[in-house]
């Protein structure tokens, strides 16, 4: 979980809801995104962000279900992809969204 140095920052997120079945094979990828963005330094860049998890026993693909501050929604499935991907194109979203850190990158 590299990608949890560079600091995830919840600033322009309202919702993420993770859903996911524990004893499915394809899970790890996301259980290890949840656990990146459930962080209290991840959740202390934005209070309201709600951030939780659903747990269910039916076989189902693990989700991602991510609600933006402007009411757009990226929703991931974790089944074939990587914590890795599924943290950078969350990150990339959040920075597109956010224009203080545009500005930071400008400078």
């Amino acid at each position: 979980m590299a990608a949890s140095r560079g600091g995830i920052v919840l600033k322009t997120v309202k919702k993420v809801v993770v859903k996911f079945c524990p004893f499915e094979s394809n899970v790890r990828s996301t259980r290890e995104f949840l656990a990146v963005v459930g962080t209290e330094k991840a959740r202390s860049t934005n209070l309201s962000c709600e951030v939780t998890s659903d747990v269910k026993h039916d076989k189902s693909d693990p989700i991602i279900d991510i609600t933006f501050a402007d009411g757009e929604k990226l929703v991931m499935k974790g089944a074939n992809l990587t914590s890795k991907e599924m943290l950078s194109a969350f990150t990339s979203r959040c920075t597109a969204k956010d224009p203080q850190a545009q500005d930071g990158k400008k400078k």
